[in-house]
């Protein structure tokens, strides 16, 4: 999963949501050396990862995409499944997707020396294009695949995936919403279990 969905399986802890978001620029047992919030935080992330990558319904998706982009399909999947969360917002939360964001990115700014220089570096792009309201958009995720294109120097044509998106909309959808369901379920059950690991409220 990408950003906005990594994000909102944090649930409403601060900190387990920024150490879940910048868990990707934590590697190894480095995480240790953070507060047992934002531990939790990456480990929950790496917890979904794995249940992602493993699933048979996320496989269907990344399958469609394989001939054109090989080992680069998980990572479009992830950005794809971002744009129906953020499309589909108002079924998963009560809280207006732009001030839900905007909240986000301000615990951010409060909180910028806990982020690695990998994050604090990405930042200001993430910010100045709005990156996760975006991702409601197809418009949106152009501008993240471009990106990601531009950063694998063109390897496979990543820019191009909004293709796939366009004309397999409903089966990507589908498989999204079913999927997500139960990633939800894992989530809260994975997460509930860490707090309790690391006698958190």
């Amino acid at each position: 999963m990408n950003f906005l969905a990594h994000i909102y399986l944090s649930g409403d802890n601060e900190m387990i949501t920024i150490g879940n978001f910048i868990a990707d620029g934590i590697k190894g047992k480095r995480y240790q050396n953070y507060p047992n919030a934002i531990q939790v935080g990456v480990l929950l992330h790496r917890e979904i990862d794995t249940f992602t990558d493993a699933h048979p319904t996320v496989r269907l998706s990344t399958k469609r995409l394989h001939p054109r982009y090989g080992h680069y399909s998980g990572v479009i999947v992830d950005i794809l499944y971002d744009h129906f969360l953020a499309k589909n917002w108002s079924s998963y939360s009560e809280i207006p997707l732009k001030i839900y964001v905007d909240d986000f990115y301000e615990s951010l700014r409060i909180h910028n020396d806990l982020l690695p220089s990998r994050i604090q570096k990405m930042m200001p792009y993430m910010l100045s294009d709005n990156w996760l309201l975006n991702y409601a958009k197809i418009e949106g995720i152009q501008n993240v695949l471009n990106g990601m294109n531009r950063r694998t120097k063109n390897i496979v044509g990543m820019d191009r995936a909004t293709d796939e998106l366009k004309e397999f909309y409903q089966e990507f959808e589908a498989e999204f919403t079913s999927f997500f369901e139960e990633l939800r379920l894992f989530s809260s059950e994975k997460l509930a279990a860490l707090k309790l690991d690391y006698t958190l409220e």
